[in-house]
């Protein structure tokens, strides 16, 4: 990232360097929001339940109150708080689907040709050996039951 430009590109995330030092620079940016979040809304949660005392109000009816009233304040916070879990899922992400699958897919492949060397290798032997040991089938005495079978099969 330049000095002169301040924002992050798709080509900066790219490198798992950059995208660790993406996610400190937001985890330092947004931490500190939702502590305050929090902060101010117990504060207000608590003035309010002290004070909000209404004429005609139940009991309980300004604990009740307060508690709505501060409740976009938490979700807000909560929200903040999610933000640093997604974008770790977005690395593991991005490091599954784009730096490790090549190397997977290759290590498959370099697996499979590997099998069917050695499949290759067997085979010759193995058919001359199944051809020696080749056992013409017995009559069951069933034969006309089981033929539309044995076409299918």
């Amino acid at each position: 990232m330049s000095a002169e430009n301040n924002r992050w590109t798709p080509d900066h995330m790219r490198s798992p360097a950059n995208r660790a030092i993406h996610l400190e620079q937001r985890r330092a940016q947004l931490q500190p929001f939702a502590d305050d979040l929090r902060r101010i809304a117990r504060e207000m949660e608590a003035v309010l339940k002290e004070e909000g005392r209404i004429e005609g109000d139940f009991p309980g009816q300004p604990w009740l109150r307060a508690k709505h009233v501060v409740k976009p304040l938490f979700d807000a916070a909560d929200s903040l708080e999610r933000v640093l879990p997604a974008l770790n899922a977005f690395n593991a992400r991005f490091q599954h689907s784009y730096e490790d699958l090549p190397d997977k897919r290759e290590a498959k492949r370099q697996k499979k040709a590997l099998a069917r060397q050695q499949q290759q290798a067997i085979e010759p032997a193995g058919a001359a050996d199944r051809a020696d040991r080749a056992v013409p089938a017995q009559p069951t005495g069933f034969d006309d039951v089981f033929d539309g079978l044995r076409k299918g099969a």
